[in-house]
């Protein structure tokens, strides 16, 4: 069964360019991994260092994998999570 993420994460306007750059850099590798099937990033319209990812993979596997991979640790842990204001993540079955 796919399974699917909605991140939602907030930063400060200052730290938006550093968190779009790792975000979109974070797409390029997660695309390439064999068990995701999408993966968008999204900047809130209305809300200026607001964004929105969406990401389906094959089954739970694939997003284990994916949160293992050394870039994730890079992008995700490392510069993007520390930049955070807010953070949630909802995980979910695709049906």
């Amino acid at each position: 069964m796919a399974y699917a993420v909605v991140a939602h994460y907030r930063c400060e306007p200052a730290d938006e360019a550093t968190v779009r750059a790792a975000l979109l850099k974070m797409r390029e590798h997660t695309r390439t991994e064999p068990g995701n099937l999408a993966y968008e990033v999204h900047a809130e319209a209305d809300r200026p260092g607001g964004f929105v990812l969406y990401e389906v993979y094959a089954d739970r596997a694939g997003f284990d994998a994916h949160a293992a991979a050394d870039y994730f640790t890079e992008l995700i842990v490392e510069t993007v999570r520390p930049l955070l204001t807010e953070r949630t993540v909802t995980f979910a079955e695709v049906l």
